[in-house]
């Protein structure tokens, strides 16, 4: 009997103690690791801040397209070279890296599986902004994230057709076409007005891009902010999937970067085609796994795409610091150099004037 009532006051305080460590109204609970049930406040939350982010790419991607020239885009469109680069980035290289990290890490199946839906998953269009700051192509930049966005509607399906079998039936992944196509309508549209006032009105175009450069600089942030508020999955989780949010992202902006290299491109579009194959569109990644996956299958995956989102802004942030770094550099090193060279024919004219008993012209003074 004390046996027995023993073995019910430890229940009632292991029961505490998992009523403190996990909330009430959680719908998967293993120890501290929880995703909560959206109330009622959380939604509304979300239909707000999603209309508000929603209404402000628009704008963004608008400004994005008055820096974009008709005749380069077009050319881009003719000769895609670059666009093609930028495709085997995207839809070759992301996937393979995926399925060898998950490999190599030896994660569970479901885990694999999220890795490789990040993996096929088109770019995102922050990697335009970053873009933009780092002196990229922007025409090459938006046809990139354009292409890639419409041909993710044939790409996702057949990356992890091949992929996935090694772990699960693909049939099982769910593909939400509808966000697929409301992505490339929200991404297409407001550009195609942008392009159209630069070609109309290439003064206001300038003053428009300035803003919405800015207003997508405070976007990407809000962005990460609100998923942290929305999104209050654990984030214990396995450490092999903290390591590959970290790697992946790295690993897309070194291969992209140096797979344009080797392809020919210049500089400046080395640097586009780095950040459209290291920046994806985790929003989607993370619908397909909601869509996809029970509840207690989520627990494992579940801020995998949060991860990857952290890091890939940490990652981009780091180049364009790096960037603005170097081009300050350069641009000092430039200076000094003419202002040397400038003294050196100053002096040399001077002296050649005073020998031969010339004048020496204000121009040299």
């Amino acid at each position: 009997m004390q046996t027995y009532l023993l073995s019910q006051q430890f229940n009632a305080r292991s029961l505490a103690e998992n009523s403190t460590a996990c909330p009430a109204n959680a719908t998967i609970c293993s120890g501290t690791s929880c995703v909560l049930l959206e109330d009622n406040f959380n939604e509304t939350l979300s239909i707000i801040l999603s209309t508000v982010l929603t209404i402000m790419l628009a704008l963004v991607m608008f400004s994005m397209g008055c820096n974009v020239e008709p005749k380069k885009f077009w050319g881009h469109i003719k000769r895609p070279w670059g666009i093609l680069v930028g495709f085997l980035c995207q839809f070759g290289i992301m996937p393979l890296t995926a399925f060898l990290l998950s490999l190599v890490f030896n994660v569970l199946p479901v885990q694999a599986v999220v890795v490789l839906i990040m993996g096929c998953c088109p770019g995102g269009t922050a990697s335009n902004i970053i873009a933009y700051w780092v002196d990229g192509d922007m025409d090459l930049s938006i046809s990139m994230t354009t292409c890639s966005t419409l041909l993710a509607m044939g790409m996702m399906p057949l990356c992890l057709f091949v992929y996935t079998k090694v772990w699960t039936d693909s049939n099982a992944i769910v593909l939400p076409y509808d966000s697929i196509g409301i992505s490339l309508v929200a991404l297409v549209i407001p550009v195609s007005f942008g392009i159209y006032v630069n070609h109309r009105w290439p003064s206001k175009a300038k003053i428009i891009l300035k803003i919405g450069s800015i207003v997508g600089a405070i976007l990407i942030v809000l962005i990460a902010v609100v998923g942290g508020i929305l999104y209050k999955g654990s984030w214990i989780i396995s450490p092999k999937l903290w390591i590959i949010g970290t790697i992946f992202p790295a690993a897309g902006y070194s291969l992209g970067f140096f797979l344009a290299r080797i392809a020919g491109l210049s500089w400046h579009r080395c640097r586009t085609v780095s950040l459209e194959t290291g920046m994806q569109n985790t929003q989607l990644c993370s619908t397909v796994v909601q869509l996809s996956f029970t509840p207690e299958q989520l627990e494992l995956m579940f801020t995998f795409p949060l991860i990857y989102s952290i890091f890939q802004l940490l990652f981009a942030l780091l180049i364009l610091g790096g960037y603005r770094v170097y081009r300050r550099h350069r641009v000092k090193t430039k200076t000094d150099v003419e202002k040397t060279e400038q003294k050196e024919d100053s002096k040399s004219t001077s002296s050649h004037a005073k020998i031969n008993g010339g004048f020496v012209s204000n121009e040299t003074k």
